[in-house]
């Protein structure tokens, strides 16, 4: 009887599961669309990009020297991306201890958990935009973006760890007659601090990759030389441009991975 249970349950969740996914792929409002078409058009574009890139977006000589475009790019997008993640990185230490249980009690930790999800549901390019409008094009918005989408994620993570902290260290300050803001300094801090830094890194590295998207509405770094490309299909350059990030793509994530098993 058991055993016939578990079979009809599995059967049920097989069919749930079929139904989600044709309800879910339904809406893509595939009708009409020519796949192999649409397939050889993608293919031939990056067959372009892979075959065709244009090399002299790397370096382009003249009168005043030969200066990389590219490589400007990707400075200033390294450049956002620590100058944003410092900012929320920093700025996410009180918001984690807020939405910690443990440290703000289960009315502070509500309300804290209240504001990380609200600005992790808030879009990265809606936000950009609204900071477009205030600090007008260029970098300054995107840091900004990164900065305040960071404290989102990161005070999320900050509060897990907090969360999770060893409580005999806890009490034994409070027994020893520390204060409230002595347990945090000397208790939490020291045990806390090496995951911190591993997130933050972490969260350095989503940041590079965000740069790229955030740059093609105007908000600095590689994404603006990329959407120009996109607009013009210039697919060569696109080509060139994609590579230099997949290059910087791949060492961030080296050095970070290297730092982060050093760190926890």
């Amino acid at each position: 009887m058991t055993a016939l249970v578990r079979r009809n349950g599995t059967l049920i969740t097989a069919l749930a599961l079929v139904a989600l996914y044709a309800w879910a792929i339904a809406g893509l409002e595939l009708q009409g669309v020519n796949l192999a078409e649409r397939w050889h058009q993608a293919a031939a574009i990056f067959r372009i990009m892979v075959t065709e890139p244009e090399w002299t977006y790397l370096w382009k000589c003249g009168s005043y020297g030969c200066v990389s475009e590219l490589g400007q790019k990707i400075l200033e997008t390294l450049q956002m991306a620590l100058v944003g993640t410092t900012i929320g990185a920093v700025l996410a230490v009180p918001f984690g201890f807020l939405a910690a249980r443990n440290v703000a009690g289960a009315r502070g930790s509500r309300v804290g958990k209240f504001i990380l999800n609200a600005i992790r549901a808030f879009p990265e390019v809606v936000l950009a935009l609204m900071l477009l409008k205030a600090v007008g094009l260029g970098p300054f918005a995107g840091v900004l973006t990164m900065g305040i989408h960071s404290i989102g994620m990161l005070g999320k993570l900050y509060a897990e760890v907090v969360e999770g902290i060893d409580r005999d260290v806890l009490e034994a300050m409070a027994a020893c007659g520390a204060s409230r803001s002595q347990a945090v300094a000397f208790g939490i801090l020291p045990q806390v601090l090496p995951e911190f830094a591993s997130f933050a890194i972490y969260r350095f590295e989503i940041n590079v990759r965000a740069a790229a998207i955030l740059g093609m509405v105007g908000a600095g770094g590689i994404g603006t030389p990329l959407i120009f490309a996109v607009n013009n299909r210039d697919w060569g350059r696109i080509g060139v441009i994609l590579l230099g990030i997949i290059a910087v793509v791949a060492v961030v994530d080296a050095v970070s991975s290297y730092l982060r098993r050093k760190l926890v």
